[in-house]
């Protein structure tokens, strides 16, 4: 039976790429692609059994995680990762207009942040435009020639629309961590270890010990970052990804779990997976 993958829509986003490489690196057989109308929807569609599989972009090197889906994964315990992949991030600007005509922009808040040094020294009296995704975007600019949008070139052959400038990001490294999400926990190889967890007590040390165990225990912490737990000003949630590169780290990630959970109010655990680079032509 063919799995059903849900994904930030419409075509022609990244997330789209993304789904597309993560359920082949999953070995699905001839998957059905569903795109969804913003982060929450591709979640949910996962945690109401819409669909068997979820890909969302979890965290960018220039912004940092997203807030939609780790919030998301904190929600829904029952939901784990299972493979992740790092995509490289070169947005366009989109119009049918003239860059001298451009007075709004359009795009996904994450790439409006992304190209925001871009647009101040180019075009600095347009007005930024949030939208749902980056294809979302362009539709809204087609016929218009006061109007661009920011996203992948591969909407410009989409959409029959023109690039008026690539790439605007700002930082020219920029990348997304894209994660295939199911209701599965993954039992092949892993470099990657992700859970997160709010303390019992808002003490001076409380957060300090719990790192200091996962120090003592050997991991390399490759993230680590809060999130308001929205119960209380003040009460964080933490998120951390651990580095799994040997049998050792696999052996002592349980006891470690199991040390760090007296020590929580709440611990969920994300699951462990393999993540790996991937280059776009």
């Amino acid at each position: 039976m063919s799995k059903q993958v849900a994904y930030l829509g419409p075509k022609g986003t990244y997330a789209e790429k993304a789904a597309h490489i993560l359920s082949k690196l999953a070995n699905f057989q001839t998957p059905i692609f569903v795109p969804c109308n913003g982060l929450y929807s591709v979640i949910k569609s996962i945690a109401y059994n819409n669909c068997d599989a979820a890909v969302v972009p979890i965290e960018n090197s220039v912004e940092g995680g997203v807030t939609a889906t780790l919030d998301a994964l904190w929600k829904f315990p029952e939901i784990f990762i299972n493979k992740a992949i790092v995509l490289p991030i070169k947005h366009a600007l989109i119009s049918n207009g003239k860059l001298s005509n451009i007075s709004e922009v359009l795009s996904h808040p994450q790439a409006l942040a992304q190209c925001s040094e871009w647009l101040s020294e180019n075009l600095p009296n347009a007005i930024p435009l949030p939208t749902n995704s980056t294809s979302e975007a362009v539709n809204m600019v087609k016929g218009s020639k006061f109007r661009a949008a920011i996203g992948s070139k591969s909407l410009i052959q989409i959409e029959g629309l023109k690039e008026l400038a690539f790439p605007i990001n700002d930082v020219p490294g920029n990348c997304t961590r894209f994660v295939l999400l199911s209701k599965e926990l993954n039992s092949n190889s892993a470099n990657i270890a992700s859970f997160a967890f709010s303390l019992i007590s808002n003490k001076p040390g409380a957060l300090l010990k719990a790192i200091n165990n996962i120090a003592d225990f050997g991991f390399n912490m490759s993230k680590i970052e809060s999130r308001p737990s929205k119960r209380e000003l003040g009460e964080y949630i933490i998120y951390i990804d651990l580095e799994i590169n040997n049998q050792n780290n696999i052996n002592n990630l349980l006891e470690l779990k199991n040390k760090l959970k007296p020590l929580c109010k709440n611990f969920v655990d994300f699951g462990n997976y393999f993540s790996e680079n991937i280059e776009l032509d």
